[in-house]
């Protein structure tokens, strides 16, 4: 039997029901996430809407939203603006089927289009299946962050990973807000 097909769209403030959905497992029973209760499906749809607006994608598999991908600012600070941090989550029925992967390729490629120069993503560790996700996209390990975060009564590591978006230049064209498209 083939697996479900997974299509990636555009996410509107519509999918911040089914994207709480995926998310609030993650932060009640994981330490992927550092929050430490699950946001409700208004902050999502605000979180959405954030300036500068950045890219969030759901997957779609057997008419449900089975992921999401989203882009966020790294830092506050002007000169960091051509670098955004990113992040996956798949709902765990849909996981090991593609899904993650299609999202952070159309995440890199929205990205690549807006000017975006350096792409990083935080994976509390250990964990495995993201760290294997991030490196086989192309994203190297530029360090850890060690005992940075107590969830579920332990410290917890932070490893990052970059992804060099494309060659840089001087001075670098700003980076464009997103404006989605399905």
């Amino acid at each position: 039997m083939r697996p479900p097909r997974v299509t990636v769209r555009a996410a509107t403030p519509a999918d911040a029901k089914p994207i709480q959905r995926v998310y609030a497992p993650v932060v009640q029973h994981s330490a992927a996430s550092f929050e430490e209760s699950a946001p409700d499906s208004e902050e999502i749809a605000r979180r959405m809407l954030l300036r500068p607006r950045l890219p969030w994608l759901v997957a779609e598999m057997s008419g449900s939203v089975a992921g999401y991908a989203f882009a966020s600012t790294h830092r506050e600070r002007a000169a960091y603006r051509w670098s955004v941090d990113c992040a996956v989550y798949v709902d765990t029925p849909f996981r090991s089927q593609g899904a993650g992967r299609l999202l952070y390729e159309r995440l890199v490629t929205e990205v690549v289009e807006l000017g975006y120069v350096s792409l990083f993503a935080g994976v509390a560790l250990p964990n495995q299946a993201s760290v294997s996700l991030h490196e086989a996209l192309g994203f190297e390990a530029v360090g850890v962050f060690r005992h940075v975060g107590y969830k579920h009564g332990d410290w917890r590591d932070v490893g990052w990973w970059q992804k060099s978006l494309t060659k840089t230049s001087m001075p670098p064209p700003e980076p464009r807000e997103w404006q989605p498209t399905p």
